[in-house]
């Protein structure tokens, strides 16, 4: 297990990654209207149920009751990823959201990322969907889509050198592909090996399959996949040293006499 602390890629295509601090600012208010902390638990519930994404509405096995219906099913399918169950939920997604998205967007463009954002949570929700169709669990979070954005990076930029947090404590100067290879293996590993766990690895699974195929379309002509550029992190860039110059050889008339008499 890893988190992503900060990597060194600089934009070249855009000034700010306006998409990128928009979707954290709405994920974040989002959470604050619907949190405990700022409304009542009921209404924060009917929410969750109402813009959350739940695969036995979406595939005709039940219906909500009309007064918790908010949006139509369809909407659904987008709507559940600014939704987050606590704050270390929308901790950890918009952390990752922060440090892979931004190059993202810029090998996008604004328009186009916004649009791969949003067909990654449909993906991902319906990759969930899929795998238990017959659930009444409302699904919820940022991840469906966030793993699209991280699949995107590791075909974009594998050799960037990302820190990550290894095991919650060892921080690491990495190249990209070696956690985010090993992240998405895991999502895979994690989806047949316990399907039916509280995280929504079907989510994941999807987002990851529509990242990958979605960036080789909508990325921009110029830009290319498996960038070769090694961009290391400021923290650990190496400093040349100053080449130190050789001393002198000393000269006649400054060899000491041997006990001989002659010049060493």
């Amino acid at each position: 297990m890893f988190i992503p602390l900060h990597d060194a890629n600089s934009l070249k295509h855009i000034k700010v990654q306006y998409v990128t601090i928009s979707l954290i600012v709405i994920n974040v208010a989002m959470w604050l209207f619907t949190g405990p902390l700022m409304v009542p638990e009921t209404f924060s519930n009917a929410t969750i149920l109402g813009l959350g994404y739940i695969p036995a509405i979406a595939f005709d096995h039940a219906q909500l009751t009309p007064d918790l219906v908010l949006v139509p099913d369809e909407a659904t399918y987008v709507t559940y990823a600014f939704l987050h169950g606590d704050f270390w939920h929308l901790a950890g997604n918009m952390l990752f959201l922060w440090v892979f998205g931004d190059n993202v967007e810029d090998a996008l463009g604004h328009v186009r990322y916004l649009i791969f954002y949003l067909l990654c949570a449909a993906a991902g929700a319906l990759t969930h969907g899929l795998v238990n169709t017959a659930s009444e669990a409302p699904l919820i979070g940022a991840s469906g889509a966030i793993s699209g954005v991280v699949a995107a990076y590791f075909l974009l930029h594998p050799k960037v050198r990302v820190w990550v947090l290894v095991l919650f404590r060892i921080p690491l100067p990495l190249p990209a592909f070696i956690p985010l290879a090993f992240w998405i293996g895991q999502q895979f590993f994690m989806l047949v090996a316990d399907p039916e766990s509280g995280v929504s690895w079907g989510a994941h699974v999807g987002g990851i399959i529509a990242g990958l195929i979605l960036v080789v379309i909508l990325r921009r002509r110029d830009v290319p996949l498996f960038d070769r550029t090694i961009v290391t992190p400021r923290a650990v860039r190496h400093v040349e040293a100053a080449p130190v110059m050789p001393s002198p050889m000393p000269t006649e008339s400054t060899r000491k006499p041997t006990p001989w008499g002659r010049p060493s």
